[in-house]
């Protein structure tokens, strides 16, 4: 197989509009990634010819619904890799998933217990972890990060001991595009009696995921980032684990049997799914996966990273960009400062030549603190982005230094 970036675009209404007169330029899909036809037309259709409330209707509508809903499940089971849909969880994202495992593994932590995070984190994976901290008195443990953007695996190492419960580290950081080497993080964390959790926003995007050639215990990833809506995602979990864990949130669909003096609580993963789901969410999510997993991955990925290596190619030379994060084997992720500018100084001026770009913290002050900045601009790269889009967010950063030269 190959792939053809121009074909692919063309699937995605939106990038046919302009900003500000100008052709839309997208390099803002590590926030949020934009949406095929066959996102859209899935969920529309739900909503045209076969909805109701899932799991709970003998009727037809609800039976179609309800296997259209399950069908999302497989095929989230089958991008993770997993043995079995009921180690698949819908969540409302990448957030919640963690929220999930930190409420409910949090209850079996007591005061000194250690939790094993890192500098690169995003914010969803370090403030769960801080609520066990402030109420349970667990500990706090962070992987240092190197100058160029990796981990620092002795580092990570020390920080293993006897009280580890949990290591939640990001499979790939949504600010460096580092891809951690997670199969030796998860090695290490298990030697030293540790479950893991891996935050897959990030990386379920841009490679192969396979939870079990990993051994992970938990991987969680938004459906957004994934070419699919918002208010979906997933968290992966070993089934004597999840099993294992009590109800994050009550409600339907997670009960077994109640009654006015005792419940009993449905198996994994419907007992963790309480109230009535994000239906379409999750027909609009199973869309996104079959698409994405009938293209050739390993292409998508070539191509992706031939924008990154063209947009540093450009660039080349250019003393006035510094770029933050340049890890071997890095994701197409480009965050940078330029000099003497603010981040949303540079975002606002790149908006007017139709380049979308994130400017900020991108929800990770720890890491900006750890390189001494208050904020960056980043440019993310997806499979719909062209080499001429490259080379003009090239040429436009060159006229945008021009305004505080």
């Amino acid at each position: 197989m190959s792939f053809d970036p121009h074909a692919a675009r063309r699937e995605f209404p939106i990038l046919g509009r302009q900003v500000h007169g100008k052709p839309l330029i997208y390099l803002d899909s590590a926030a949020s990634a934009q949406k095929p036809r066959a996102v859209i037309e899935a969920m529309s259709g739900a909503m045209e010819h076969a909805y109701a409330n899932v799991h709970r209707g003998i009727h037809t509508l609800a039976n179609e619904t309800t296997e259209a809903y399950e069908r999302a499940r497989e095929s989230v089971r089958r991008l993770l890799g997993a043995g079995s849909v009921n180690e698949i969880v819908f969540t409302k994202g990448t957030t919640e998933a963690i929220n999930l495992v930190a409420s409910s593994f949090g209850q079996s932590l007591k005061a000194g217990d250690e939790i094993v995070l890192s500098q690169m984190e995003h914010h969803a994976n370090i403030v769960p972890w801080h609520f066990l901290r402030e109420r349970l008195g667990v500990v706090l443990r962070f992987a240092p990060v190197t100058d160029d953007g990796r981990l620092d695996l002795e580092g990570y190492r020390a920080l293993l001991g006897p009280r580890t419960r949990m290591v939640a580290i990001s499979h790939m950081s949504n600010v460096l595009g580092t891809i951690n080497p997670v199969a030796e993080i998860i090695a290490d964390a298990h030697a030293a009696g540790a479950l893991v959790l891996l935050d897959g926003a990030q990386a379920v995007v841009h490679s192969r995921v396979d939870v079990r050639a990993l051994d992970v215990d938990f991987y969680a990833f938004s459906g957004h980032k994934l070419y699919g809506p918002t208010g979906i995602g997933a968290l992966y979990g070993k089934a004597e684990l999840l099993a294992s864990l009590p109800p994050y949130q009550g409600g339907g669909e997670m009960i077994g049997i109640v009654s006015e003096e005792q419940i009993t609580y449905a198996d994994p993963p419907h007992r963790f799914e309480a109230g009535t789901p994000p239906i379409l969410e999750a027909v609009g999510l199973g869309a996104a996966v079959d698409w994405l997993m009938a293209l050739d991955r390993d292409a998508v990925a070539a191509h992706e990273h031939a924008l990154y290596d063209r947009v540093k190619e450009r660039l080349n030379g250019a003393n006035w960009i510094t770029e933050i994060g340049t890890a071997p084997g890095k994701g197409a992720i480009f965050s940078f400062a330029m000099e003497g500018a603010h981040a949303h100084d540079v975002a606002q001026i790149l908006d007017r030549y139709g380049i979308a770009v994130r400017a900020g913290t991108h929800c990770a002050e720890p890491l900006m603190r750890r390189f001494g900045m208050t904020s960056s601009a980043r440019a993310s790269f997806a499979l719909y982005n062209t080499l001429e889009e490259a080379d003009a967010f090239a040429e436009a950063l060159t006229k945008t230094r021009t305004f505080f030269a």
